[in-house]
């Protein structure tokens, strides 16, 4: 398991939204920029930092829930203080799980 990284020591100051990603989100899995933010404000909050992925900037993985109850795993990248937001769906049943044990 990848180790869990703590955003609280970054100032982060909001979203920063770039406009093909708020339609291929809302196309692709029908998640609003708005309810893709509310995972940043509810608990549990797990982020994992995407090594996989982290080749240009550092990539992340965030599993967490809406303010509706809907769980989400959502890809991101933090540029000048703000989580930019890459990617949103629904969580996988093998995702659930580890979000569920938390």
């Amino acid at each position: 398991m990848a180790k869990i990284i703590d955003l609280t020591k970054i100032r982060l100051l909001g979203f920063d939204w770039d406009k093909g990603n708020i339609d291929k989100n809302w196309l692709k899995h029908k998640i609003s920029g708005e309810e893709a933010e509310e995972i940043f404000y509810n608990e549990p909050l797990l982020i994992f930092e995407d090594l996989k992925h982290s080749e240009k900037e550092k990539r992340f993985v965030a599993y967490g829930i809406t303010d509706q109850g809907r769980k989400l795993t959502e890809v991101f990248v933090i540029r000048k203080n703000k989580i930019r937001i890459i990617s949103a769906r629904d969580q996988s049943r093998k995702e659930k799980k580890i979000y569920e044990k938390t």
